[in-house]
């Protein structure tokens, strides 16, 4: 299952390639079986799981690249995805080999109403899933447009050329296959200098990116910042109170000597009188003199 016998020697995976199609588990296909993809078919696991033949993967993915890199123009060729697992797939697949991309739901008449506003004439289409690129596949067979389709053991494979076996409904498993290709055709033409050379583009940049975790990372990020910034000032205040608490200390080991001295009325009584006691005189004297120090001042 790991090699391809039908390919040349130049053409054959190396061992890191078939690690990723399986940690990528694009050999895991669905527990339903197409006639037409029973050749491609490995073994049936006990839980009703079919295993998809790597191998063949691998001769239909070079199988494939020839036939992009067949097309003159690379902008003749269509990739497509309905699905959201392969739109990011397939706009940096059309960024990387020069190709089309339609991500996203494809507009009926696209390729055979030629009045829309995008109206297309590709040479090759590529699709990620025939099911729900049904339309894209049945408008290329109007118009007489090969197609290259992604297709999994359960997948229709009526009007697909060149079917790719693997799991199209894992989100790490489409992008995998779609990264393959990109690297297969740059290697055909010439842009790789050779095989032996590793493409400096990370297949990460393949995988679907779920928007509402990007947004919850970024606000836990965002709030990991607002609270540091918040620290500074929460340190500070709490310095502060200790202040005023060492200050309030003092206070009460000042306001303990009239509490001890007046002990034959109560330490409560006695700072009562003790708080009273101004406020008493000052009642009494109506017309306040005065000091002695205070007439020069203008007092």
């Amino acid at each position: 299952m790991a090699s391809a016998k039908n390919l040349p020697a130049i053409f054959n995976a190396t061992s890191q390639d078939i690690e990723m199609l399986l940690a990528a588990q694009c050999h895991l296909g669905s527990k339903n079986i197409q006639v037409h993809m029973e050749p491609y078919l490995w073994k049936t696991r006990p839980d009703g799981i079919n295993i998809i033949n790597i191998g063949k993967t691998w001769e239909k993915i070079v199988l494939a690249a020839r036939v992009i890199a067949a097309i003159d123009n690379p902008a003749d060729v269509c990739a497509i995805s309905a699905r959201p697992y392969g739109q990011r797939a397939v706009l940096k697949f059309a960024a990387h080999t020069g190709a089309t991309a339609i991500a996203g739901r494809f507009t009926p008449g696209n390729f055979t109403n030629y009045i829309t506003r995008s109206f297309k004439e590709p040479r090759l289409i590529i699709v990620t899933d025939p099911r729900t690129d049904a339309q894209a596949i049945k408008e290329a067979s109007y118009v007489n447009i090969p197609v290259i389709a992604l297709c999994d053991t359960d997948s229709p494979t009526e009007f697909v050329d060149v079917a790719i076996p693997t799991n199209n409904k894992g989100r790490h498993a489409i992008g995998l296959i779609w990264w393959l290709l990109a690297r297969e055709v740059l290697r055909l033409r010439g842009t790789l200098a050779s095989r032996d050379v590793d493409w400096d583009v990370m297949v990460d940049l393949y995988f679907y990116r779920d928007p509402e975790a990007e947004d919850q990372k970024d606000q836990g990020a965002e709030e990991t910042k607002a609270t540091g910034t918040e620290e500074a000032p929460a340190a500070h205040e709490f310095a502060n109170t200790g202040q005023w608490e060492i200050s309030g200390q003092q206070q009460g080991s000042f306001g303990a000597a009239p509490a001890t001295s007046g002990a034959q009325g109560g330490s409560w009584e006695a700072a009562a009188e003790w708080d009273r006691a101004p406020t008493e005189n000052w009642a009494d004297s109506e017309n306040p003199q005065p000091s002695a120090e205070n007439q020069g001042s203008g007092w």
